[in-house]
């Protein structure tokens, strides 16, 4: 096997400083006043012998790995795969590689994978933490390290976040369904207390409440399989007969739902209307289509990215913490358009 190419061959074999060499290699020619007759002779060298410099090297030049990591909840679930795409494509733009990894809401195994990012040296973390977790962005951020909270915060850490406006998107949705006179409108979420769901009940407490309608709630543990689910969804439906409308807090909450509803022969929107928070591509081929809350993940991702970009690039390791809301959009389908049936 051929000999790996190291900095000090270069410096031998073109008779120049190693230091020289290291500071033309990094980007630095210009500002070390290298003439640019020197700078083009090793990158010419360099290109045709394949060089390609020690990563742990040049961390330790800089003081930086070039890598962000990214942990989302699933990344098999379509909102986290496309932010996902979007972040890992303007990280590269930028210059950062992506290790992203899914925590499954597991505040153990999160746990875990931040030890394994730090062991790792990764520059600045994007989180999209589970429960419990407040402490651990804490410790990153006692730490002088940069990390941004995505999709949901902790009211308690003073932290950078990039979240979608839930309350106001879950609140728009519900005073629709009010405006088109349905009165019996049900919610279906998560069992959990994190901030993007009690936004997204929250909202609907409130649309409600101005029209003096009853809430109906049913709360689906996240570790449900999809059969436990639409059990669940069953039930309940059957419970509260006079129901004529459904709002899923989640796109996979919805899907079981439609299902559940057509196991017990509902017609949509005859007999019941439907809106789905955070839209997906099937919602638009569905028959009927479905309406649904669109969260802009290509501006949260862009959002995200360079809220923690802009943390990276300070002089500084006591970052200004930023916290973005990002409107979302109601998408109207046939779902909910009864009266025009």
């Amino acid at each position: 096997m051929a000999k790996k190419l190291s900095i000090r061959d270069i410096a031998n074999e073109l008779n120049i400083s190693k230091t020289t060499i290291s500071f033309i290699l990094n980007g630095k020619a210009r500002e070390k006043r290298i003439s640019d007759v020197l700078t083009e002779k090793v990158l010419k060298y360099v290109a045709e012998k394949g060089y390609k410099p020690n990563q742990l090297a040049k961390s330790l030049s800089t003081g930086k790995t070039m890598i962000i990591g990214l942990m989302v909840e699933k990344i098999s679930d379509y909102f986290f795969a496309q932010m996902a795409y979007h972040v890992e494509e303007l990280a590269y733009d930028s210059g950062y590689k992506i290790l992203y990894c899914s925590t499954d809401n597991d505040l153990l195994k999160t746990r875990e994978l931040i030890s394994l990012f730090r062991d790792r040296h990764v520059d600045g973390y994007i989180i999209t933490p589970p429960a419990g977790l407040e402490k651990d962005v804490q410790a990153l951020i006692d730490d002088g390290l940069p990390v941004v909270l995505f999709d949901r915060y902790f009211e308690d850490v003073d932290s950078s976040y990039v979240v979608l406006d839930n309350y106001k998107a879950s609140y728009d949705a519900v005073k629709y369904l009010t405006q088109k006179q349905f009165k019996n409108i049900g919610f279906i979420e998560l069992d959990s207390d994190q901030s993007q769901m009690k936004d997204r009940r929250n909202g609907y407490l409130k649309a409600l409440q101005e029209s003096d309608l009853v809430p109906m709630v049913l709360r689906v543990p996240f570790s449900n399989s999809p059969d436990k689910t639409m059990k669940h969804l069953i039930d309940f439906i059957e419970q509260n007969k006079n129901m004529d409308a459904l709002f899923f807090a989640t796109n996979y909450l919805a899907f079981e739902g439609v299902k559940a509803l057509g196991k017990l022969k509902f017609k949509i929107p005859q007999d019941m209307a439907v809106i789905a928070f955070d839209d997906h591509q099937a919602f638009d081929i569905y028959t009927p289509t479905i309406t649904a809350v669109a969260q802009p993940i290509d501006e949260l991702a862009k959002k995200s990215i360079h809220t923690l970009l802009n943390m990276l690039n300070s002089q500084s390791t006591v970052y200004k913490q930023e916290k973005v809301i990002v409107p979302a959009n109601l998408i109207i389908r046939d779902s909910t358009e009864k009266n025009n049936l």
